[in-house]
């Protein structure tokens, strides 16, 4: 086995900084029951593992909550969650909608209570970080669009977009400001320390995008860029996920000031690798990309290698990509494709 001469924060940073990684990163996502599914079939736990399969896991950071206590299986907004077996996984599902008895801002005003960012501390983060200088920093972020359609139920909030258009601008004014804040205490309590800061929203489907255009323009990318430049300001990097077809809005997105993109679902609507590196390669680093549809679930462990060893070809020519799956991956993921995945990641990248 090779020498590596880079501990993954110093990996993550070379390839955010388009210099010459050891080898390319690895990160992990999957659902809680898939990393059991491979701790077990590792026979270890899930550090152990992460050593053995070379994983370049961030460190998240983020605020203890300290604000007013709330009822079991209820968030900090008053949404009510439960839990949901699906046979091959658990989730928890949303039980109501808090803002979807209002018509109008007024009325959220009178009878709304939003959480506030003194609701959070941070003085922990100093110690969270001691010792782990090895590791990537994650940390703050926003992802407000998410949260105002647990408040009005989905549908509704896309409605909300043509027929009352100046509550979601109330709501997401007021969302963002608190995901700003949060983030800017995190970056004041342990400044330089954070690398990577998720400034994501779900903007695409299968086949096109969830919003239109001329929406995402309004409602969003101003927010997101404010978003995006007290990121940058503070010296870490601008973390965009948003699942999906988004070929048509990434010009407006690096526009606004992203600098990592995820998860490259390329078996969605107008997502080829190739395309989206010659278009977009010399102003995007890829973060993902190893298909979760059908490649991870449902593929052989030569699949899975194969597919590593293209997205190391397309997205990696010349550097600038990192190497995880394209979502969470799912229980019925057999664990030697995770391994297979892994492996093939630091035998090629």
């Amino acid at each position: 086995m090779r020498q590596e001469t880079m501990t993954g924060r110093e990996r993550w940073l070379a390839v955010m900084q388009r210099r010459q990684p050891d080898r390319i990163p690895m990160d992990y996502w999957a659902t809680p029951e898939a990393t059991e599914n491979l701790c077990r079939h590792l026979g270890c736990d899930f550090d152990t593992a992460c050593e053995r399969l070379h994983i370049d896991l961030p460190l998240t950071v983020m605020g203890r909550y300290v604000g007013p206590p709330t009822p079991d299986n209820e968030d900090i907004f008053g949404v009510r969650f439960k839990t949901v077996a699906y046979g091959t996984g658990v989730y928890s599902e949303r039980m109501n909608a808090p803002l979807a008895a209002y018509n109008t801002v007024e009325e959220i005003k009178a009878n709304y209570t939003w959480p506030s960012a003194d609701w959070w501390d941070y003085a922990h983060l100093p110690g969270e970080i001691a010792g782990k200088e090895y590791r990537i920093i994650r940390g703050g972020g926003s992802e407000p669009f998410l949260q105002y359609a647990a408040l009005r139920g989905d549908e509704q909030a896309y409605m909300d977009l043509v027929v009352n258009p100046e509550m979601v601008h109330h709501c997401l004014d007021v969302l963002f400001e608190l995901a700003y804040q949060n983030t800017l205490r995190i970056f004041e309590t342990i400044p330089g320390a954070v690398s990577i800061t998720y400034v994501a929203e779900d903007l695409g489907g299968q086949e096109n995008l969830l919003f239109s255009k001329d929406h995402i323009r309004e409602f969003l990318l101003p927010r997101m860029r404010r978003m995006m430049e007290l990121t940058r300001q503070h010296g870490s990097f601008v973390f965009t996920h948003s699942d999906g077809a988004v070929r048509e809005i990434i010009p407006d997105l690096i526009d606004a000031g992203t600098q990592i993109l995820n998860p490259i679902q390329w078996r969605c609507a107008g997502m080829d690798r190739a395309a989206l590196k010659r278009d977009f390669g010399d102003r995007l680093i890829f973060h993902g990309a190893v298909d979760n549809q059908q490649t991870l679930p449902f593929g052989s462990v030569e699949d899975v290698r194969r597919e590593v060893v293209e997205n190391i070809e397309i997205l990696g020519a010349g550097g600038g990509y990192m190497l995880c799956p394209c979502h969470n991956i799912q229980a019925l993921t057999p664990p030697e494709n995770i391994v297979a995945m892994y492996e093939t990641g630091y035998e090629e990248g």
